[in-house]
Formats: structure tokens, sequence, C-alpha cells
């Protein structure tokens, strides 16, 4: 390979998008993906003669830097778009949660409790406005604006499970941008094609314009090397660029950089949240709102996503997501699949059995884990976020640890990718006005 190029470490969706801007800009590269199947968290897996997400995924109507993506590669006429509910279940009972009537009967709390709820909630974009979110801790944003007792009712119950022990010191900025782009009753969008067309596309684009796509290729480690990168691949080879792009979480970048590169990459060492994921292939819905968080009801996982809601029928089926989010240490990611399976399937059963769920519903189970999902940001993570460039070394990172105060998902990742891109497109135009002439 000629060190002209740029490499990007990671087949996911920022570094596929990275490529292909790389790619359309005339830059010659390469994508390193580690596994055998590109995606990162959009990965596949078979079922029948068709392909699932092992993890949920939509697109929402706001999604400009994605939709924008989707049109180049022809894809966005292919987004179908379906009005979308929420649903509650809270110490067993089962709620809608999309209107004032829902509010109203939702019983988990007293009635004034249900009338400041409301208030607070559809007031809550308009009251982070004009302040300091980013150094206000989540818990005590929350707790002046609901009370204690919905804070430690419901709220600690639903985003606690997202964040972890800590979520009340997470910076509310950070929760108030997710409120903005996410609702109870909110229209979604999902591709015909499912998310594997997206990155079937990608490819496609990224390859017929020069580019290549390496899977089962995982970079064994990295190291400065003058003003340029050396990495090193399966079978000892090593290959040298100018520039790299990587879009790994920074705690698995470090494990692979050398000593000298390691002093040079950020020093914030980000917390990371897991995932646990089981995907139940369904003979029948469950109750047909595409969001439930599940709160002290007798199951180790806290919410369910009926993707069916949104999409239709999968392949013949019904398929609903079962999740819960851990620490990479958690027992729970190291535990056998089957047996989290069987146990979360009697939990399953037992949450909705007063909607008729019965065994013989339940066609097939996937247990599917990610050990980095998304980081858990400290106070004043806006004036510690690391920069996309690495000085003195030809690194960018495109991270989740940069797309920050944006919320984790496809849509901030490919703006991470066009930023990262055109860094890379204007570095090497600057060069070629630079180079002296023949």
């Amino acid at each position: 390979m000629s060190e002209s190029e740029t490499v990007v470490i990671g087949g996911g969706i920022t570094g596929l998008a990275t490529a292909y801007r790389l790619v359309r800009a005339g830059i010659p590269v390469t994508v390193l993906e580690s596994s055998d199947q590109l995606g990162g968290l959009g990965t596949f897996l078979p079922y029948g003669d068709c392909w699932v997400e092992r993890f949920y995924h939509c697109v929402m109507p706001t999604d400009a830097h994605l939709l924008a993506l989707l049109g180049e590669l022809g894809l966005r006429d292919e987004v179908r778009w379906r009005g979308t509910s929420m649903g509650m279940v809270v110490d067993h009972a089962h709620f809608p949660f999309n209107s004032a009537i829902d509010l109203l009967r939702f019983t988990a709390l007293t009635p004034a409790q249900r009338i400041r709820f409301g208030l607070v909630s559809v007031s809550l974009r308009h009251l982070g406005r004009g302040r300091d979110l980013d150094r206000t801790r989540t818990g005590d944003w929350l707790r002046r604006l609901y009370g204690e007792e919905i804070w430690e009712k419901l709220l600690v119950p639903m985003f606690g499970s997202k964040f972890g022990s800590g979520f009340a010191d997470v910076p509310a900025l950070y929760l108030w941008q997710r409120l903005g782009r996410e609702r109870n009753v909110a229209t979604r969008g999902y591709p015909a094609g499912g998310y594997k067309s997206i990155v079937d596309g990608l490819r496609s684009a990224i390859e017929s314009g020069g580019g290549h796509v390496r899977t089962s290729t995982p970079v064994r480690r990295l190291r400065v090397l003058g003003n340029a990168l050396h990495l090193t691949v399966p079978g000892g080879a090593g290959l040298t660029y100018d520039r790299v792009v990587s879009t790994l979480p920074l705690p698995l970048l470090r494990e692979l950089a050398e000593p000298e590169l390691a002093r040079r990459l950020p020093k914030t060492r980000l917390p990371y949240r897991g995932v646990v994921n089981a995907l139940f292939f369904l003979r029948r819905p469950l109750a047909g709102h595409y969001w439930t968080p599940v709160v002290r009801s007798g199951t180790e996982f806290d919410g369910v996503v009926e993707m069916s809601a949104l999409t239709g029928t999968r392949c013949g089926r019904h398929l609903a997501y079962a999740m819960r989010y851990t620490d990479q240490g958690a027992a729970l990611h190291a535990e056998d699949e089957a047996a989290v399976a069987e146990r979360w399937t009697g939990q399953l059963l037992r949450l909705y059995a007063g909607l008729g769920l019965q065994r013989e519903d339940i066609d097939h189970v996937e247990v599917c884990k990610a050990p980095f999902v998304e980081p858990v940001y400290p106070l004043g993570y806006l004036e510690q976020r690391p920069p996309v460039e690495v000085p003195g070394t030809g690194l960018l990172l495109a991270t989740t640890a940069q797309v920050y105060p944006a919320v984790t998902s496809w849509n901030s990742s490919v703006g991470l990718a066009n930023d990262v891109a055109a860094r890379v497109i204007g570095d090497r135009r600057a060069a070629f006005r630079g180079a002296p002439s023949a």
C-alpha cells in the first residue's frame, strides 16, 4: 500500500462515512476492520433468509447528517417513517405514557406528582436554555425541578439504567440534548432494506471509488515513526501511513499504542458503558410501544424496544429488544449467552403475562453484547473534550469522546466523520499547494 494512503481503523458507521468522504475527494483510503463484519454497533445476524440488526436503531427526522448521507447513497427515499409511542412498566403495572390523559392515569405517581411531572417535562427544553448545563450535575438540576420523590421513584431508575450509579453526576447538558432529540410520541424512520443496506451502500461506494475495505484485519500495534504512524496487522506485516483515522474507543486505542504514542494521546480517561441485549423473535406483538422503560418489575433488563412498532414484521416475526446497560466488568458481560436468553425469556413472559404472552409465542432469542456503547461524561467536559488531531503523529480521532454534547447516534457519528474527513482533505490540499512545481 502507498504511504500516501489514509487508513481508517474501524469499520463502523464513523469509519465507513469517513472513508466515503475521503474517496469522494480523490484521496486513497483503506478501512481496517478487526471483525468479519462491517457496521460496529450496526452489525447483523442471519435469521432465515434475511438479516436483522443485533442492536436497535432508528432514524429521526432531525438527523440531518445521516439523512444527507443516505441521499448521496440513493437510500433516503427508502426510509419509511411511522409515528411511535412510549409505554412504561413500573412495579409490574403497564401504562401508556404519551398524553396528558396517560399522565393523569399514571398511578405510579401521586396526583400532585403527576401534575408537577407534566408541567416540568413540557417546559424542560425551555428551562435549560441559557444555563451552563455542562457544569450542572443532572441530579442537582432534575431534583430541583421535579422534586426529591419523583427523582427517586422514577428518574433514577429510568436514567440510572443508562448511565449507571454515577448518573446524578453526568452533565445536565447531555440529558438536555437527548430530550431534544427523543420524545415520547415521535416520528421515527427505518430503511426499507435495514441498516445493512446503509453499510453495504457505503462499502460499495468506497470500493467503486478506488478505496479498500479489509475485514478480519485487526491492528495489533500502533507506533509513531517520524511524522507518520506504523501499524502492525496479523502476520506481523507492517504498514506505514502519514494519516491514520482511529474510530476505536480511547481505552482500546491506548492498548494498541506503543509508549511514545500513548504519551501523546488525550489524558482524559472516560468510563464507558456497555450493553447486554436480548433480541426476541416473536409470533405476536407485545404492547405496541416502540420504547418501554421497565422499573422495579423483577427483570434484569431495563427496557424493551418493540422494533415491529416501527418496522412492521421482519423475517416474518415481530422483533423486540430487551437491554441492560452495564459497566464492562459486570458479570453479565461474561455470562453464557444461552443462560441469559433462558432467564430473560422467563422474565419477559412474566412481564407481559397480563397481555397474553406465552412461551410458544417466542420463536427464537439471540443475546448480543457490546462493551463500548457510550462514554459517561464528567462535569465540564466541553473543555476536556479531546481534540480531533493528536499533535505530531498524523493520528486523528473520530470517537464518541468527540461527539459530546450531541447524543451518541449514527447521525452524530456521520457528522463527526464529515468534520474529520474535511480536516484530512484540507491538509492534503494544503500540502499539494505547498509542493514545489516540476
